[in-house]
């Protein structure tokens, strides 16, 4: 187990800077996520705590010591890639005893490990067969094994379900977290969804440009985003952002979105006449018969546009006068286009920014 730190971490490729001067700090036995837009520099940022690409300028360490310049090989980190590079022509078991092979270790020693982690991963009665043979998830689940058997410091994951369908996703999800709440070792997994992202990590790091945007836990980063960026990444479908402008001071503080109005708690770190971004969750929207529970009544008249009906909740559409919008509510909502609907908001949940700066205003 070990604590990985990143100081004043840099890559640069000829005149291009991938990654800019990160500073990171993961505990021991935490499951970190990176997450961000291709280009980011996330798996570089991997791929340079693997040894697997050199630090341009900066330090990385691996429990108390410096890795810089250790080999890959002796940083005791174990990496699952997103293709599984797996052997055609071994077995399963064949496949995950190959780097202890490669150690020396026992043969009692290698059956000892194999086993176990074919029990933890479920596939004993797989490891007579070749890759060939088996589907998606059991590939992942044997790179994941492949790793697991070498007993590391720390899991480095790089974006291992990306080729997997969406419902063998959402089960290797689960069983990702499953196995971390196991092997209780230190988990960077890195990814562009942010679903995964959201349901796997202790905390997660946003990063844009080569740079850390914010490092939170997900409630924190979905509900109090530093900056415009990490509030439009982050969440599902993506938050109402809105041009507004603050009308008034003290408790009649109204926020002016072309033809939709809202009472807003006093803002001090805002004025009369301000012009600002305003981000409305589409899940702090709500239809106006359920508005039980949140702070206020306060409710619009708005126009269906589209309703989408996903399971147990649903998608809505609308326009309020010159605005659109979306909806996350609970519920089957039937609803056709054109129709009237009352809609209330949750004002607890509004998030202002700056429309230059695009950071946070509350």
């Amino acid at each position: 187990m070990a604590q990985v730190e990143l100081s004043k971490v840099s890559k640069q490729f000829g005149a291009t800077k991938v990654v800019r001067g990160i500073d990171l700090k993961i505990e021991d036995n935490e499951f970190i996520v990176l997450v961000g837009p291709s280009g980011c520099g996330k798996s570089t940022v991997l791929r340079m705590i693997a040894g697997l690409e050199s630090v341009s300028s900066g330090e990385i360490r691996i429990g108390d010591r410096p890795v810089n310049q250790v080999a890959p090989k002796d940083r005791n980190v174990a990496m699952v890639f997103q293709n599984y590079a797996l052997y055609p022509h071994m077995s399963v078991y064949e496949n995950m005893a190959f780097s202890l092979k490669m150690a020396k270790e026992s043969r009692d020693e290698i059956e000892r490990k194999v086993r176990e982690a074919a029990e933890i991963l479920e596939l004993t009665p797989y490891l007579d067969r070749k890759p060939a043979a088996l589907s998606g998830g059991q590939r992942q689940r044997v790179a994941m094994g492949r790793a697991i058997v070498r007993s590391p410091s720390v899991f480095l994951f790089d974006e291992p379900l990306s080729n997997l369908d969406a419902q063998l996703r959402t089960q290797m999800r689960m069983e990702l977290k499953k196995l971390h709440l196991k092997m209780n070792t230190t988990t960077i997994y890195v990814t562009h969804d942010q679903i995964e992202a959201m349901t796997l990590a202790d905390r997660i790091v946003i990063l844009k440009d080569g740079e850390i945007q914010q490092v939170g836990t997900p409630i924190e980063v979905f509900e109090r985003p530093v900056n415009r960026f990490v509030a439009g990444f982050i969440g599902n479908p993506p938050i109402n952002m809105l041009s507004a402008t603050i009308s008034g001071a003290g408790p009649g503080t109204m926020l002016a979105m072309g033809s939709l109005h809202l009472p807003i708690p006093p803002q001090p770190a805002c004025h009369d006449g301000q012009r600002v971004l305003a981000g409305i969750r589409p899940d702090a929207i709500e239809i106006g018969s359920r508005l039980v529970g949140l702070r206020t009544d306060w409710h619009v008249q708005a126009e269906v546009v589209l309703a989408e009906i996903l399971g147990g909740h649903s998608l809505l559409e609308f326009t309020v006068g010159d605005i659109s919008m979306i909806a996350e509510l609970e519920g089957r909502i039937i609803a056709r286009p054109g129709e009237k609907v009352a809609l209330g908001f949750d004002l607890d949940r509004l998030l202002l920014f700056d429309p230059q700066s695009g950071l946070a205003l509350r």
